[in-house]
């Protein structure tokens, strides 16, 4: 196939078309800063279509894992079990609290945390479980919530890939005590920074709030319900800003259309790299019988002959910007001073450096998308 005119990146942010009708909306009525009326408008959306009880904005995933982590009181001492397959923020918010993040190992259809090994890494110090729901597939949340139900621990759900995905017919996110959502640029609704923070049981809202607004009674005086507000808690500055809530209230009407877009395309994937997975060149994403997933991303795993390095490089040659993902927190420099991984995290390190992520977005063109699949057809088989 001929190459595209120009190279293809690996994301692309996608407008409704709205988004700045919304900021210069904000901006007329000299609504800026966090907690107006976008903001307002775009918790009672995600209230209302997830079913948690209270949404709150954020300045991102990261201010909403901190959050999770300050609500769960985590202190010096305690530990969390989570995957070392993730983004730093979802260990940093443990550590900030003077807590152990005890990495668990992770599934190798899903890249989700194993929930079959979280058992044998509770000590009488773990105080929580933190899943993550890889690529927008859900963790096995059933046996997650038993675990913790039998060990008394908290359960948070880093949900930052997973908006318009379920469990079992559940928005993800709305399981655990807390979740958490991203509108980074590369996640499927996007305000370029922020997310967002779900307060799945009603007694964590009050202090919810607190923490949300510097640690004051802030809201309770928006409300009217006290006369002046004061320092009550801990809390730091976690909301968004008011124009990047009015661009992810226009991003939020289109949710089930992007979804619906990438899944499409995902599919296009899935079924035309199916040849190269008989053929044992690669593995193909595997969507459990009770997800639904929201084709966050589509990822392959090369097999171990092919070399990834080169294998990248020879896609950018061609124009085609497909990335790896991340480095296992356990082997990163900070893991020594801050975390421990009571066993061998085999899985995490065999998929972690094989994991390929392919361009994905709803703006990529049907050109675009069957030269990507060409050149990964090319490379992986020889010709």
């Amino acid at each position: 196939m001929t190459r595209p005119k120009k190279s293809i990146p690996f994301n692309r942010p996608t407008l409704k078309g709205t988004e700045f009708d919304n900021m210069s909306a904000a901006y007329s009525r000299g609504d800026l800063s966090g907690n107006g009326a976008f903001s307002k408008d775009c918790e009672v959306w995600l209230q209302d279509n997830t079913g948690t009880p209270r949404a709150l904005l954020t300045h991102s995933c990261t201010g909403a894992l901190e959050m999770a982590a300050i609500l769960q009181k985590l202190k010096p001492g305690d530990e969390v079990i989570m995957p070392s397959y993730t983004f730093v923020s979802t260990a940093n918010a443990v550590v900030l609290r003077g807590a152990t993040p005890v990495f668990c190992d992770i599934r190798a259809d899903t890249l989700n945390i194993d929930e079959t090994l979280i058992e044998a890494l509770i000590t009488p110090q773990t105080r929580a479980i933190w899943v993550v729901h890889y690529a927008g597939v859900a963790c096995e949340m059933a046996t997650i919530l038993d675990i913790a139900d039998r060990h008394d621990l908290g359960v948070v759900e880093d949900a930052a890939q997973a908006i318009c995905a379920s469990y079992r017919g559940q928005a993800l996110g709305t399981f655990g005590d807390f979740g958490t959502l991203s509108f980074h640029e590369t996640k499927n609704v996007t305000c370029g920074e922020g997310g967002a923070l779900f307060i799945n049981a009603a007694a964590h809202i009050d202090r919810a709030e607190i923490i949300h607004e510097k640690g004051t009674n802030r809201r309770a005086f928006a409300r009217g319900e006290v006369d002046k507000y004061t320092w009550h808690d801990l809390g730091s500055s976690f909301l968004l800003g008011e124009l990047a809530a009015a661009f992810l209230r226009a991003q939020l009407d289109a949710a089930g259309e992007t979804s619906q877009t990438r899944l499409q395309k995902w599919q296009i994937y899935h079924e035309a790299l199916k040849p190269l997975e008989i053929s044992g060149d690669m593995v193909r994403p595997v969507i459990p019988q009770d997800c639904v997933h929201n084709a966050h991303m589509y990822y392959i795993i090369l097999a171990p002959h092919h070399d990834r390095r080169e294998f990248l490089a020879a896609l950018k040659d061609r124009g085609v910007h497909a990335v790896f993902h991340y480095v296992p927190l356990h082997l990163s420099p900070a893991s020594t001073d801050y975390t421990r991984a009571p066993k061998p995290l085999t899985v995490t390190e065999d998929l972690a450096a094989r994991i390929v992520r392919l361009p994905l977005y709803p703006s990529l063109t049907d050109e675009e998308q069957a030269y990507v699949i060409d050149q990964v057809k090319d490379l992986l088989t020889g010709r």
